[in-house]
């Protein structure tokens, strides 16, 4: 691909859970619209991942959308090209794209993108893999957000935090991803509160807790450790007070913590962290952070995609 940058593109960050898609200005930067659905790879075929692109993308392709004008597409004029980012590029996808061996820096991603088959001018945007005799890990998504949160911040070295399903903490420096780690500590909860008899109170939904909260991050590196402190959910709401609705927090403060506590002996440096999700997430996580010493840069998890998308865009449209 080659030539100037496109004046706009759309970017599609498509998880196991959830589709997410923006049309972007590529001069100011600006959503022009969004989409965002369930239809996550959880939810569709291999077959199904082009038609479901073409339904939520083709009126913005051929000149729809938001503050579209009346100009359109004229007729044979090159589709606006879309990127993709996530597990839509793992082998349970849509098409499989590589993993790139750290260090990597955003431009070696876009050296790496493959065309998605099935449509014309879609690209999925590669992953990244760290394989050591004492690591093994992969990622595919968070990437593109750690780049464009630095890239927000106007750095480029820097510690990232991305919670979720698989948390990862990413190092950068000088550009490139060093290194990171990936902690599982959304799909624990979610095994402990519904699958354990510690979590049993649990299973009704319930408002965040903060003194709950608090109280199960303070069990981070306790005696006994995790598995010992996530029991202590059904201890203490037995003998010590820990009400039914605040089981929940207990819990999600015990995990958190301790990957903080986790994540904090393996970089005894760490100071600061840029903190990239949703503001549910992120509120839960700042207290766990500050609670260990850790300052906060708070970034949301959309404009950290964009920005890195757009910055792999851009190198692409001008091979």
């Amino acid at each position: 691909m080659s030539g100037a940058a496109p004046d706009r593109l759309i970017v599609i960050d498509w998880g196991t859970s959830n589709f997410r898609a923006f049309l972007v200005d590529t001069a100011s930067g600006e959503v022009l619209d969004s989409r965002r659905s369930a239809s996550g790879l959880r939810a569709l075929s291999q077959s199904e991942f082009p038609h479901y692109c073409a339904s939520q993308t083709d009126d913005w392709r051929n000149g729809g959308g938001a503050a579209s004008g009346a100009e359109g597409v004229a007729s044979g004029a090159e589709k606006v090209p879309v990127y993709l980012a996530g597990m839509v590029g793992s082998a349970r996808g849509w098409f499989e794209a590589p993993q790139l061996e750290l260090p990597a820096t955003a431009a070696d991603l876009a050296d790496n993108v493959v065309a998605a088959p099935g449509l014309d001018n879609v690209w999925i945007v590669p992953g990244v893999k760290q394989v050591t005799p004492e690591h093994v890990d992969v990622m595919r998504g968070e990437e593109v957000q750690a780049f464009g949160a630095l890239a927000l911040a106007g750095i480029d070295s820097g510690d990232c935090c991305l919670p979720g399903t698989h948390s990862k903490w990413a190092r950068l420096e000088g550009g490139r991803m060093a290194e990171f780690t990936t902690v599982m500590t959304g799909e624990l909860y979610h095994a402990v509160r519904f699958h354990t008899l510690p979590g049993e109170p649990a299973r009704d939904e319930a408002p965040f807790d903060e003194s709950a909260f608090r109280l199960g991050v303070s069990r981070a590196g306790c005696p006994g450790g995790v598995m010992h402190a996530l029991f202590e959910a059904r201890s203490r709401h037995l003998y010590a007070g820990l009400e039914a609705g605040q089981v929940g927090s207990f819990l999600s403060g015990v995990l958190i913590g301790e990957e903080v506590h986790a994540m904090r002996q393996a970089r005894p440096g760490l100071d600061t962290v840029r903190l990239v999700g949703a503001d549910s997430l992120r509120e839960s996580y700042t207290l766990a952070l500050e609670a260990a010493g850790i300052r906060v840069e708070a970034v949301d998890s959309d404009r950290a995609t964009l920005a890195g998308v757009m910055a792999v865009a851009a190198r692409h449209a001008g091979r």
